[in-house]
């Protein structure tokens, strides 16, 4: 996996996210995650594009706390794979890109990578592209008393996503999944 990854404290460190002491496990507020939400689909609006005119599929947006502060992570993807002088030309243009357009954003730090073994599904085609791979996610709210599931992509339709777990058919909300990913993906499609 290609790893690049640029302090976006805004050159004068106007926005530097201010850490010390124990890291805090703890949920977010709804209202928090509301914004986080318009954050990643505003990088999202914006990324997607500049990809596109590279030959880069944006694979997926993601906006976390991790032990370093928060993260703006972008996954990149093209046929044969993408390098480390794809991901270094992405991230300086969206670096420049979001400056003009985002200057409300929130603290964070930003890598841009491959997709790795772990490949992330973020977009409703994927489950549909994906179907026949394992894949393990998580949903927002409890299905059947779970919130994890590991399984078989059996396929998505009308904002449902179906899941071969063990040997029962699940159906999960789309719009209700925080975090999806391939196990061991190892190829294209």
């Amino acid at each position: 996996m290609f790893l690049f990854g640029e302090n976006m404290a805004k050159r004068a460190g106007k926005r530097k996210e201010k850490t010390g002491g124990r890291a805090e496990h703890r949920q977010a507020e709804p209202e928090t995650l509301k914004r986080q939400r318009v954050f990643v689909d505003a990088v999202a609006r914006l990324a997607d594009p500049l990809c596109a005119a590279e030959g880069i599929e944006l694979v997926h947006v993601e906006y976390q706390r991790e032990p370093g502060g928060l993260t703006l992570r972008l996954y990149l993807d093209k046929p044969g794979g993408v390098n480390l002088d794809d991901c270094v030309a992405i991230s300086r243009q969206l670096e420049d890109i979001m400056d003009a357009h985002t200057q409300d954003a929130p603290p964070y730090r930003l890598e841009v990578s491959s997709p790795g073994l772990d490949r992330p599904v973020g977009k409703f085609d994927d489950f549909i592209r994906f179907a026949g791979h394992r894949v393990k996610i998580r949903m927002g709210t409890a299905v059947n008393g779970r919130k994890n599931f590991t399984g078989v992509l059996a396929g998505a339709a009308d904002g449902m996503i179906r899941l071969q777990v063990d040997n029962e058919t699940v159906s999960l909300d789309f719009n209700d999944i925080t975090r999806a990913r391939l196990i061991n993906y190892n190829g294209e499609r």
